[in-house]
């Protein structure tokens, strides 16, 4: 019913830049939250941040201040600027779309890795 492209992924240096995105597509009317969750090896999915339709946004506690959550409602599409980038920010990072608030769908996962 929904489709999940995410794009954006790679290596990148401690302090560096990466912006990931995250484009729907399908059965489609409205969409209530766009977000990122990430899971590093042998953790849980956790929060990175959220946005609603109305521009709410929801960012997790380690992230703060570093990264950036912003969507194009035009085109159904989630964007994370991630500047400031640590090692511990490695992860594979998921796309979460819900169209009501209690079901979401999401993305197949892209890697983040930060190393030098």
């Amino acid at each position: 019913q929904v489709q999940l492209v995410e794009s954006g992924g790679g290596l990148v240096q401690p302090g560096g830049s990466l912006r990931l995105s995250c484009a729907a597509s399908g059965s489609i009317f409205s969409i209530y939250a766009m977000g990122w969750y990430r899971q590093a090896p042998g953790k849980q999915r956790e929060l990175v941040a959220t946005i609603t339709s109305g521009g709410s946004t929801n960012y997790g506690d380690s992230v703060k201040g570093r990264f950036t959550i912003f969507r194009d409602n035009a085109n159904n599409t989630v964007y994370l600027q991630m500047n400031s980038l640590k090692p511990e920010d490695t992860a594979v990072y998921y796309c979460n779309v819900r169209l009501v608030p209690a079901y979401g769908y999401w993305g197949q996962g892209t890697q983040v890795t930060v190393s030098s």
